[in-house]
This record gives structure tokens, sequence and C-alpha cells, in this order.
């Protein structure tokens, strides 16, 4: 495991010779910096433990104009290592540093009182700086952290700092351990250029699952995929990288397609998008200086801020969002964003919100959810809904808060941010995790929707297969914002899972009532007998006067045809089924002598011709019998004898 340990100071402090001392490789990779002898961008020095391990350290620059580039570096780091110069104390970038890295929710790391050798060891201004460092610490999310008196220059101190930095990886470890395992790689990606001869380069600090040459990633925002050609860190080619600095040698795009705040990764719960649920608090301000400084007031509505996040930025606007009068007793509080630009962000990213001009931090916040509910969804964000989203944003229960804002999800999306596969308290619905209170209202109305169809029409058998699964899906549209093929499949899934547990039953086609008897009421069965006696002779009656005359409803008719009791040719035209069978075998078997003509079959059968001709048209359709000059012939399916209505399988 790689930890990144992040610098933060005043320019002049001592950062990037401190980090000399300490690994002997010098962060100012610059020319220009090398030169001016000041840190301009994000620069990366590393240093090998006693147990084998190395710790990742990333130089920043400490001139006021450059906090974005200062940003940059912080936005990936695991914990902070604060440098402050003995000899002046905390100055102005020292407090906006630490601004920046209470507002990203740093909690993990120590700080170092530099240039020990510009005072004697007696001289009380060492102890005066290390108590004010403290002091300052106390009001950051770093308070508690060890201050450590070093020399760059003797060296003084810097056993005990390295001892301090490992100290610190163990409680990195810790707090990763705390948060489970990604579902995937991550590189927020800092620097990119050419190799001469093997292409793009890009290079960042890696997070979550490990990554090999020949692996797939996704570029965010864009889409787009590149595959893994190499791998460096540290100046060593490796097979596999598992953390911290590391350089991925890019197949498939070139370095001019690649920038600084893109991510590289194969998470499927990291997105792009311009519209974010975030959970933020007012920045600490410790360039007031007050025992008690107050945090400023929450940003109002339409507040244009800069957010920036990992090693990226973009402009942001606070939109109202469901919580926006007062914060949560613990001192965050809910609001949407909306950026200028896609970015790519997953649940629990932290960020800093700054004003543009004059700089200054404004707040810091994480990333409840990267694309928060829309439409009809929205009304499920409840201040209880919210509040438990912010409690669980960065743990193992995430997915279950999401669901329940969201009310539905779809299964990639809740595997992704850690749901289980199967579970009653989150059930899989088809294509879709239903909210457990939007299935329940979901199952209840689909149940009081076939109870409604039978109340209302008892002589129906039920009501059709397709027709429920549309009310379904509509019904289910109508809580949640989901799209329409996903409605739909979730709606075929929940309908055959309530036929599976018994709460439902399907006869063909029809799902009815479990409660309700498969057949037909006793007086529709016995309008349905009559009908079908009146059809089983040789030459029935008109179809509608029989109908009439047995007093059969339409939903008699349809369950007769249905069941296959009769056989309709035409609108006017039926026969029972034995009847019509009756027929259609004394044809075959004439056709079997020799050509069979319609007069043949009239005289054998004592009907007329409308009747014979009927049957003829019928068997040739159905390749029972085949139709010559001669007359009628056994077809290709002689054994295909009628019993069901043409189109239906015999």
């Amino acid at each position: 495991m790689t930890v990144v340990v992040g610098t933060a100071g005043h320019i002049d402090h001592g950062k990037t010779a401190l980090l000399r001392a300490l690994t002997g490789i010098d962060a100012d990779r610059l020319p220009e910096e090398q030169a001016r002898g000041m840190t301009i961008d994000v620069g990366y020095a590393h240093l090998a433990l006693p147990d084998g391990e190395v710790l990742d350290l990333v130089d920043v620059p400490g001139h006021d104009r450059l906090v974005g580039n200062m940003l940059v570096g912080a936005g990936e780091i695991d914990a902070v290592l604060l440098v402050v110069a003995a000899d002046d104390g905390p100055r102005a970038q020292t407090l906006e540093h630490l601004e920046l890295v209470d507002a990203l929710g740093l909690s993990i790391g120590a700080a170092a009182v530099t240039k020990a050798d510009l005072l004697p060891d007696d001289d009380p201004r060492r102890a005066a700086v290390v108590v004010e460092v403290a002091t300052l610490l106390e009001r950051t999310t770093l308070a508690g952290a060890p201050v450590v008196v070093v020399s760059a220059v003797t060296g003084e101190g810097l056993d005990a700092l390295r001892s301090v930095l490992i100290d610190v990886r163990d409680r990195v470890a810790l707090a990763r351990a705390a948060h489970g395992a990604p579902a995937g790689a991550r590189l927020a990606v800092d620097r990119v250029f050419t190799v001469r001869g093997r292409g793009a380069v890009a290079t960042g600090s890696l997070r979550g699952r490990t990554v090999e040459p020949g692996q797939a990633l996704r570029i965010e925002p864009g889409g787009g995929e590149v595959r893994v050609r190499g791998i460096q860190a540290r100046g060593q080619a490796l097979e596999r990288a598992d953390g911290g600095r590391t350089a991925l040698n890019l197949a498939g795009i070139e370095a001019r397609d690649l920038r600084r705040g893109l991510v590289l990764t194969d998470d499927p719960a990291i997105v792009a998008t311009d519209r974010v649920l975030v959970a933020i608090r007012p920045a600490t301000p410790l360039l007031v200086r007050t025992p008690r400084a107050r945090a400023a007031p929450f940003p109002p509505v339409g507040t244009e801020l800069r957010l920036h996040v990992g090693t990226d930025q973009a402009g942001a606007t606070i939109l109202r969002g469901a919580r926006s009068a007062e914060a949560f007793p613990w001192g965050e509080t809910v609001a949407r964003l909306r950026l200028d630009r896609s970015v790519a962000l997953a649940p629990g990213d932290r960020f800093v919100l700054r004003r543009p001009s004059p700089g200054q931090a404004v707040a810091g916040g994480r990333v409840l959810d990267p694309r928060p509910p829309a439409g009809i969804s929205r009304r499920r964000a409840s201040d209880e809904r919210l509040a438990a989203l912010a409690v669980a944003a960065e743990g193992p229960s995430r997915a279950l808060a999401l669901l329940d804002l969201h009310g539905a999800m779809a299964r990639e999306s809740w595997l992704a941010l850690g749901g289980p596969d199967r579970g009653a308290a989150t059930p899989a619905v088809g294509p879709l995790v239903l909210a457990p209170d939007v299935l329940d209202g979901l199952v209840r109305a689909t149940l009081a929707t076939v109870g409604d169809h039978h109340d209302s029409q008892p002589a129906s058998a039920g009501i059709a297969n397709g027709a429920l699964r549309t009310a379904v899906a509509l019904d289910l549209r109508r809580r949640v914002t989901i799209p329409p093929p996903l409605a739909s499949g979730a709606a075929s899934a929940l309908l055959e899972g309530l036929v599976e547990a018994g709460r439902l039953a399907r006869d063909g086609d029809v799902i009815r009532d479990p409660a309700r008897e498969a057949g037909p009421p006793p007086a529709l069965a016995a309008a349905m007998g009559r009908l079908e006696a009146m059809l089983d002779v040789p030459a029935p009656p008109v179809f509608s006067a029989a109908v009439a005359a047995s007093g059969c409803p339409p939903e008699g008719v349809r369950r007769l045809e249905r069941s296959g009791r009769i056989v309709r040719l035409d609108v006017e035209l039926a026969w029972a089924a034995t009847a019509y069978r009756s027929l259609a075998t004394r044809a075959v078997e004439l056709a079997r002598a020799g050509p069979l003509t319609p007069a043949a079959l009239r005289d054998a059968t004592g009907t007329s011709r409308r009747y014979v001709m009927a049957v003829l048209e019928d068997l040739d359709r159905r390749g029972v019998l085949r139709r010559t000059a001669d007359g009628h012939i056994p077809g290709p399916r002689p054994g295909a004898l009628p019993g069901q209505p043409p189109g239906r399988p015999g």
C-alpha cells in the first residue's frame, strides 16, 4: 500500500528543501523552478521506509498566485505535511493552505517547523513557533497532529519526522480499511507528456484497485477508452501498480487529447456530470486573527464559485437545495451545484469551493450523489433521507442511502456502489433495484388493479398480461424517475415474481387473482355451453344469431375461442370444435381415396357449398390438404388435423 503525503505552507519556508533532505530528490523539475529557486507547479518525490514500503511526497507551490496549482497537488493526497519556517512563523499562505486542507477534510498529517539551524537551540522563538503551529492546527481538521522541529541543512529532527510519517502511513491505512474497497481503479491526471517511440504518458495518484499492462481504462469526462501499454512508478517499470504516484503509458490516444483533470478509471461509480448533490460546510477563515474565528455564512443560492476536486476545477453555481435554510447539527448543509462543464465524480469525493476573485476558500464539501434525482424522484429528498445519505456517503451503507433517495436504481449502478447482489432489504426487480417503500407500494397497487378488474368485470377471466404490464410500468414511472425500457423490464419481472409467489395466477396470457376460480362463473359457463351446443352441427347457424340466442357475452366468446372449444373461420361462421374436427377428418379420408371436390364433400356431409368451401380453404391453409386442378389431395402436413382456429398452434 502506497500513501501520498502532500506539503502545504508559505513560500520560502523550505518545503522543497525538506523533501530533498528526506529523500535526496529535488521535486523542482522545471528549469524555471530551479533557476528561480521557487516551486511553480506540483512536484514529486518518494521516501523509502525501513519496512520496505514507500511514501510518495507531493511538493506544492507556496506563492499566493499559485493556489490553483497547490490544489491540484492537495486534491489527490492522503495526508498533509504542513511546513512552517522557525524564523518566520505562520504567514499568509500558511493560513490559506490550512484553510484549503481543512475544507478538503484532510485529517491525517503532521507539521514540520523548518530552518531550525537559523535559531540556537535555546532560542525561545523555536518553542513559540511550535506552540503557534499547534494552536493553529487545533482550529482545523488536523487538530492533534504532531509538530516536529527540523533542519534540512543539519539534519536535525529528520529521523523523528520519518517516524512521524510512518505513523501517518499507518493511520491512512486504517482509514482506507474503514471506507471499504472501491469497485475499480482511478487515476486523476496531473501531468501529460509524450515519450518518443512509446506515445502518451499520464501521471497521477493511483487509487482503488490495481492496474496492469493491457488493461482497458475509461476516460472521464468523455467516455473514451484507452489501453495501458506500460506502467512506471518512481522511475521503475512495473508489472502492476497498486497505488501511489504512477505513470501510465497509454495506447489508443495522443497526448494532445489528454489534459490535467481527466480521470482514467474502470470504476463504474465514477461518472461525468454537471449536476451534483453535495454536503458542504463553510470554510474556517484562519486569516481572521481572533481566538474564535467565526465560520463564513452559507453561500446564498445563485453564488458563482470555483470547484476544485481531484486535479480538476470548474465553475460552480449553488442551486436551491432540499435543505438550504439551515445546516445539519454537524455543520454541513446539503445543496445542489450546477457546473459549467462535466467533471468526473463519485460519491464521497472531497472538494473545495473558492471565490474566483479575490481568491478565498468559501466552503469544503463531499459529493453525496454525482447524479442526483430528477423529475418525480426529487420529491423523495426529505430531510431524513438527505441526513441519512450525508451520514452514510463514505461508508458501506451509502448504496442503501442513495437507493432510498432515488427510489430506484439500475442494477449496474447499485452493484457499482457496493450494493449486495441479492437481499431482502434491497430487492432486485429485473433490471432495477427498488427501495422497499417503492416496491411495497407497487405490489399493493398491482394486486389492487387485478382485484378492481375482477370487481368491475366479474365475468372476466382476468387482465391480459400485456395490459397489466403496461399499467404497472406506468405506475412505477409515476413513483420514481426511470426510463420506459427499464420500467417495462421491471414490470415484467414484478409480475413474474408475484405469480411465482402465488400472489397472482396466470392462465395463458391472462393474469388473475388466485382466489378466483380458474374457470368462468356458473352463469357464464352455462351461456358458453349453450353456444357451443348450437354450433356442434355440420351446418351451424349464423354466428351472431347463435350468440344472441345463447345469451353468451363477448367474454364467453373469447374464452371459447382461446380454449379451442369453438373454431371460428369467419365473422359469421363458427363450429364447435367437435363438429369441425368431424368435418375435417371426413375430408382427409376422402382426399386419401382420390382428389376431393367440394361437391363430393358436400354430399358426404349433407351440408351446403358455403360450409364445404370454408372447410377446404382452411385445410389448405393448414397444409392438411393441397388444392390441385383435379381436386384436393393430402398436403405436406396431413397429420395436422384442425382443432384450433387458423394461425394458432395445432
